[in-house]
């Protein structure tokens, strides 16, 4: 790996391409480095994780209304629409909005934090459908994926967006757009061209993420997407991009981020060297926020040591700051304590989510979040005496550098009304690479069947799983078996709405 210093260049300076982060991304998208045996499989398992939540969200408001966009622009060469059958095709960057869509709505894909937020499963259904339309293969999906994540882990780890109130599909946008340039084998001038668009028309506030959490949240990253294969489709056809992108004195980081003094580090590979960072990545075991996953498995733990809650005075959780500030109650969002909430608030309110939890013992992405289950009296009793604070300790520990050291969880102090006090912590999620049952094949595969089961037959459940763990070897016409048809019983149950298309 290197490190590249990115920061702010006076438009006298006339800094050269080969010393703009855009370039340094684009040559690692357009080399030539072999594929990390690991790294393949666990693109397998993405592609498997994600199939599970579009899937189980077919129905969704956001993801129907989403799909039907996407049904007014067919295409007899382009690409599939998940859950539809593989006949029925879409153009390629239409699939990528209803498809993006289905992935992000119930917030139950992959992970990673660091200086900011992602969720790097949210390249896939972009790269995919590029990949179905133009006939690509199996090895060319995984090239673009793995740099699909190289990309947006990375820029992650270097520049945070967050704390300038900027959406992070900002990383999604120049991530997408360079793993598009991998699976389309474009030349480095190219993929710089298009990365330094995807980020000028990504950049989007984090209000989207704040007080009343609309469905644009599930919409947001498919947006980014679409709007990344299109800077593609025009650089390839020789159009180019607002240049310095990230270093010009007008750009980015002079006026969107930390401004003309401020020096960004952003680790990359070496050109050539293998690309490895979706090995860093982590999926979740419970539909919330990932910040959410190890408390709630503390909550489940705690459930069966507490016999009656109504005994409960009052709930501390001591965290990190980006917890703190982001879902709990240092966000200062009078919604996060609203039993009339929307699913999208609710599910970044750790208040709501461990009282939920504990009272439960349990987590279920559907009956968790129904309107009858947040305004239940005992919930909203004990969903009001939860607070968090930051602790220095655990901010540490959500930044430190070393991916099996990082922590993303809390300690929990619950204090009786007769005096006494209960006190646990936890690191990471059950789920987590370093937690107590890390997710492996079988668990994805798992993941899949219980998400799936009753939506799709257990014929299609076996033909996805098994075309799937075959990526490295399908050719072109193999591509849209990574599809997957739900039964006509469920498509019935879709409604149809209005809109200009």
């Amino acid at each position: 790996m290197r490190n590249i210093i990115v920061k702010v260049h006076s438009s006298k300076a006339n800094l050269k391409k080969k010393d703009q982060l855009a370039w340094k991304i684009a040559e690692i998208a357009s080399d030539k480095a072999k594929i990390n045996k690991d790294a393949v499989e666990m693109v397998i398992n993405r592609i498997i994780d994600n199939a599970s939540v579009a899937i189980a969200s077919f129905n969704r408001k956001p993801v129907l209304s989403a799909r039907q966009m996407a049904l007014a622009h067919p295409r007899k060469t382009g690409a599939n629409v998940f859950g539809l059958n593989s006949k029925i095709k879409v153009d390629c960057e239409w699939a990528a909005w209803a498809n993006g869509t289905a992935v992000r709505e119930l917030d139950y894909h992959d992970t990673f934090l660091a200086a900011d937020y992602s969720h790097p499963g949210d390249n896939i259904p972009a790269i995919l459908a590029v990949a179905q339309q133009k006939g690509c293969s199996g090895i060319d999906l995984i090239k673009g994926i793995l740099t699909g994540y190289e990309v947006q882990v990375n820029l992650v780890k270097g520049i945070c967006l967050h704390e300038h109130k900027i959406d992070h599909i900002a990383h999604l946008g120049p991530s997408v757009a360079a793993g598009l340039g991998s699976l389309l084998k474009l030349n480095t001038d190219k993929i710089y061209q298009s990365v330094q668009q995807a980020l000028h028309i990504t950049v989007s506030t984090r209000q989207s993420r704040k007080g009343e959490i609309s469905s644009w949240k599930a919409f947001a990253p498919a947006h980014a997407g679409k709007l990344a294969i299109e800077s593609v489709d025009r650089c390839m056809r020789g159009e180019g991009a607002p240049s310095p992108i990230y270093e010009g004195e007008d750009s980015v980081i002079a006026y969107v981020l930390s401004g003309p003094n401020k020096k960004y580090i952003v680790p990359l590979p070496k050109v050539n060297e293998p690309k490895k960072a979706i090995l860093e990545t982590y999926t979740k075991e419970h539909s919330a926020e990932y910040q959410s996953q190890a408390l709630i498995d503390l909550a489940r733990s705690l459930n069966k040591k507490i016999t009656n809650l109504s005994d409960i005075n009052k709930i501390i959780i001591e965290t990190s700051h980006h917890t703190h500030y982001v879902i709990g109650t240092g966000a200062n969002d009078p919604q996060k304590m609203d039993p009339y909430a929307s699913r999208e608030t609710l599910d970044h309110s750790i208040m709501y989510i461990f009282a939920v939890a504990l009272e439960d013992g349990s987590w279920h992405h559907v009956k968790s979040y129904t309107p009858q289950r947040a305004r239940r009296k005992s919930t909203v009793k004990l969903w009001r005496k939860i607070v968090t604070r930051e602790n220095k300790k655990w901010t540490k520990k959500y930044h430190d550098k070393d991916p099996k050291k990082k922590c993303f969880g809390g300690k929990v102090i619950i204090k009786m009304k007769n005096g006494s006090s209960i006190s646990e912590e936890i690191n990471v999620a059950d789920a987590h690479p370093a937690g107590k049952r890390p997710f492996g094949r079988k668990e994805y595969i798992n993941k899949f069947k219980t998400l799936t089961d009753g939506i799709i037959s257990k014929k299609e459940s076996a033909r996805f799983l098994k075309v799937v763990q075959n990526l490295k070897n399908l050719k072109s016409k193999d591509l849209k078996g990574l599809n997957v048809e739900v039964m006509p019983k469920i498509k019935r149950l879709s409604k149809s709405s209005k809109g200009i298309f």
